[in-house]
């Protein structure tokens, strides 16, 4: 599903990916060193993992799946054409879903934002904005792509505050070393999962 779109795209999409992360990283270093600001590890990871997101998604949205059909403008209606489980209804409907987790999880974060109804305006005008490009370069609008979108965005905003309200409560959470750890496990097993790398097999031959 999203796995395998990213890895179809990877091979067309990492060069941009590695030139525009050493410039950000390098302006960004600079900008900490020159500002004598705080550098923190899981802070610093999140940003990249952000640009790498919009990168990806912008890749996905404006050249991925040429199997262009007709403009739906009827709310629901793409929906319901799919029986559930079905290879059409998780790349379409689910994978609509999950492909905008991580913005609605992201802007939550980056804004320090625990209001849904912010999360809801954020994800529906990203979300038009990409079906009305996608219309004028050839594709297709589809109304239901954006109610799936920003509920996808919606369920990665409620995830950032559901954390955030635990991080509040357990004291360990706010400890930013153990934030790093975990931020960079938490990448580290999101890389095995994408790779298919089995780290036991490796070890135990």
């Amino acid at each position: 599903m999203i796995k395998d779109v990213f890895m179809e795209s990877l091979p067309n999409i990492w060069p941009m990916i590695v030139i525009i992360l050493v410039i950000v990283s390098s302006l960004r270093i600079a900008y900490l060193i020159t500002k004598h600001k705080k550098f923190l590890l899981h802070k610093e990871l999140i940003y990249l993992i952000a640009i790498t997101y919009i990168l990806c998604l912008f890749y996905v949205v404006t050249f991925q799946d040429s199997n262009y059909g007709i403009s739906n403008y009827v709310p629901f209606k793409e929906i319901f054409r799919y029986s559930i489980g079905s290879k059409k209804f998780i790349k379409n409907i689910l994978g609509n879903i999950m492909l905008f987790i991580p913005y609605g999880f992201l802007s939550s974060y980056l804004l320090k934002n625990r209001k849904i109804s912010v999360t809801f305006i954020l994800c529906l005008i990203v979300s038009i904005t990409i079906e009305v490009v996608q219309y004028h370069i050839g594709r297709v609008f589809d109304i239901d792509d954006i109610i799936l979108n920003v509920l996808g965005g919606i369920i990665g905003g409620l995830l950032f505050i559901g954390i955030d309200a635990i991080r509040s409560k357990v004291r360990i959470l706010k400890n930013d070393t153990v934030i790093d750890i975990l931020v960079i496990l938490i990448l580290l097993l999101v890389i095995m999962y994408s790779f298919n790398i089995n780290i036991f097999g490796m070890i135990w031959g």
